[in-house]
């Protein structure tokens, strides 16, 4: 008597499918994780600061750590150097302002909570604090924008 391999074959494939679709969703994460937002803000950071919007700027350094600070250092052609730290937890608003030249990230916060500091200044080494900090920037989209905004907010959230 002849018997068929067709259930033999839809079990073996249903399995094979099964198999296939974890295999899929292993392979795809659909939310960031903390060194993927890490990674895109430093990247996106430091392609869209302008450096032209200061003259005697000789080179800067802008970072979002692990610890959720975002730094900002400024080295001057004499040698003066400003710093600027801002914890996220503190953060109040992010706001483009593309209508001004150069277009600008402003940081805000409630408070004085922004460290400012500046070294071989000849009026003087300075520590201070701020509720604002502008960040001059080029060829941001409303993309780009938005996405820094949600790594950011991420950040914040991320206690």
């Amino acid at each position: 008597m002849l018997k068929s391999i067709l259930p033999k074959v839809k079990g073996g494939l249903i399995t094979l499918l099964i198999l296939l679709s974890i295999g899929f969703s292993y392979a795809f994460k659909l939310k960031m994780g903390e060194k993927e937002w890490l990674d895109w803000s430093n990247k996106c950071l430091s392609e869209s600061f302008d450096p032209a919007a200061e003259a005697k700027l000789k080179k800067y350094e802008i970072t979002l750590t692990g610890d959720h600070f975002l730094r900002l250092r400024k080295t001057y052609q004499h040698g003066k150097q400003e710093y600027f730290s801002l914890y996220l937890n503190k953060l109040d608003s992010v706001k483009y302002l593309g209508e001004t030249t150069p277009s600008q990230l402003q940081f805000k916060t409630i408070a004085d909570d922004i460290i400012v500091q500046t070294y071989e200044d000849p009026k003087g080494d300075i520590d201070s604090m701020a509720t604002v900090l502008d960040i001059p920037v080029k060829g941001m989209s409303p993309e780009r924008i938005d996405s820094l905004k949600d790594a950011i907010k991420f950040f914040k959230e991320d206690k």
